[in-house]
């Protein structure tokens, strides 16, 4: 298994907390998994042609505005697999934490892969579009949803998990509640240890520190979004625990922090 650590969607610059690393684009992390038997499998989608291209069509006005998106082609997922020698037919399965529109805006530039995505949060966005949040046109090619309802049952270091169809036991998707109906994590094991892509359970990566520091600007951003304040602030205890007790095992990071991003580029 081969992971590519991609950035699809720069958005507002922002500074650090501390003094060290310099001011960068917000981000959207995004993962290309390369599989042995399940072809492609890209988690989170970011921005995407039809984003960059007609952003008066697909994307809100305000939020626009508010987190000034660079509309890079060469951003665009379609674009960097192009570059690894894949075709969009070779995306056989995408992962979504969540169907924000910076995480679902390239959703129509692989139309024939199946989309993996909690089923409370399909419901919601389906119900709730068109708004800032959740915006139609991701979805009008009608994908191939494969929507999951969380159960008891195996567990992942003590978080529940799903083990998505089609895909192997390498690849789980982790609940991580309050910031939409629906949101989860995708674990992808690698080599002697997990990789945790967190969404945006947190925003920050000092948000994980034993001594919790939130970004000024960050932090306004994902508490107007939040749908449930004190489970989104449950879940980031949880994953501080994840971290103290077994961040040997697993790395976590969030789909905006950039300096988490640099970790693995």
């Amino acid at each position: 298994m081969n992971i590519h650590h991609l950035n699809c969607g720069s958005v507002r610059q922002i500074e650090a907390t501390y003094d060290g690393p310099l001011p960068a684009h917000a981000v959207s992390h995004c993962l290309l998994v390369e599989t042995d038997s399940d072809g492609l499998v890209l988690i989170e989608t970011g921005l995407g042609l039809d984003n960059v291209r007609n952003p008066g069509g697909t994307l809100d006005t305000d939020w626009v505005e508010m987190v000034q998106p660079v509309l890079a082609e060469e951003e665009t997922a379609v674009r960097q697999i192009a570059l690894l020698g894949y075709s969009p037919d070779d995306v056989r399965h995408i992962i979504v934490t969540h169907l924000d529109v910076d995480h679902s805006g390239g959703l129509p530039d692989f139309p024939d892969a199946q989309v993996h995505v909690l089923a409370a949060e399909l419901e919601a966005a389906i119900v709730e579009a068109p708004n800032p949040r959740y915006r139609p046109a991701h979805w009008a090619h009608n994908p191939k949803w494969v929507p999951y309802t969380p159960e008891p049952g195996e567990e992942w270091f003590g978080f529940t998990s799903v083990q998505p169809k089609g895909l192997s036991p390498e690849i789980r998707l982790v609940p991580l509640g309050g910031h939409t109906a629906g949101h989860t994590g995708v674990a992808v094991h690698e080599g002697d240890r997990w990789l945790l892509h967190c969404g945006d359970a947190y925003y920050y990566h000092r948000e994980l520190e034993t001594d919790p520091h939130p970004h000024p600007m960050l932090d306004i951003v994902q508490t107007r979004s939040e749908v449930h304040r004190d489970l989104r602030l449950g879940t980031q205890a949880r994953l501080r625990e994840l971290v103290r007790d077994h961040g040997d095992e697993v790395s976590v990071f969030s789909a905006h922090d950039p300096w988490e991003l640099d970790r693995y580029r």
